[in-house]
């Protein structure tokens, strides 16, 4: 009897959700295992659902889209090995597209997934990064696309054609501008992450300005890979993430001190209360 009144007590547990009270008096619900799941297979859907819709409206506008992104070949037409590979480039460009129109809906049915665990306060600390995360991505993907692989593509392009009969075909054009554009996408997130980081106690700023020195190599570093390998190229594409970090060391103090005020009003609230 002791078992099976145990087995009942988990399985209600599991099947409903209670009231938590976090350490500064905040409430907030604990979802059931169910819940969670339910919640998750909601929010799944709709992303997909969005993504479906926008893959449909790119691939309908899918020749403007290409036209748009082939501006650097200047007038020259790409190259396609078979038929099928006219229909696989099509569908990266719409795919890409769509994902890229879905990513910030995707992140703001993930915080509305996750913000139902967290409590008043951590709810407003997040909140601030969802949006800057978003607009800070897409910066970086237009900085790649509109600099640097315009810069790359043009310098390798006159390099070939000094001595070979140059063909380029689509899938490489579309992988290339890829491999560049999107991880400077993610490369322009480092303000955001420091800012997090600092805001959770995890970065100080004694921690940045100790690691100055090694940043600027690896930047530098990065540079000299993506750039062509030339002096003003490489300083067009080092000098922004320098900047980069500049002002993620910046904002990443700035978090800091507001969360090291927020810690000494808390700790003397509690003086005052107790």
């Amino acid at each position: 009897m002791a078992k099976s009144a145990r087995k009942t007590s988990v399985v209600k547990n599991l099947m409903t959700s209670n009231i938590e009270t976090d350490t500064e008096g905040e409430s907030f619900a604990v979802m059931s295992w169910v819940e969670h799941l339910e919640e998750l297979r909601k929010r799944i859907m709709i992303i997909l659902g969005v993504f479906i819709v926008c893959l449909i409206v790119s691939l309908i506008f899918v020749n403007h889209i290409y036209h748009f992104l082939i501006g650097a070949m200047d007038g020259h037409r790409l190259t396609v090995l078979s038929p099928g590979e006219v229909i696989g480039v099509y569908m990266t460009i719409a795919g890409g597209t769509a994902i890229g129109v879905t990513l910030p809906f995707a992140v703001w049915q993930s915080w509305i997934f996750v913000r139902q665990g967290l409590t008043k306060r951590e709810q407003k600390i997040i909140v601030r990064f969802v949006p800057m995360t978003v607009l800070v991505f897409i910066g970086g993907a237009c900085f790649g696309y509109f600099v640097v692989f315009h810069l790359v593509y043009h310098f390798l392009l006159n390099l070939a054609q000094k001595n070979f009969s140059t063909m380029i075909t689509a899938g490489n054009y579309f992988g290339f501008m890829g491999r560049i554009v999107i991880p400077f996408g993610f490369l322009f997130e480092m303000p955001i992450v420091m800012m997090f980081l600092a805001r959770i106690g995890v970065l100080t700023p004694r921690h940045l300005a100790k690691a100055r020195k090694y940043a600027y190599l690896v930047m530098v570093v990065i540079a000299s890979i993506l750039s062509p390998p030339e002096f003003i190229s490489h300083i067009s594409v080092a000098a922004p993430l320098i900047l980069l970090y500049e002002i993620s060391v910046s904002v990443a103090k700035i978090a800091y001190r507001r969360r090291q005020t927020e810690m000494d009003e808390y700790e003397e609230n509690r003086r005052t209360t107790a």
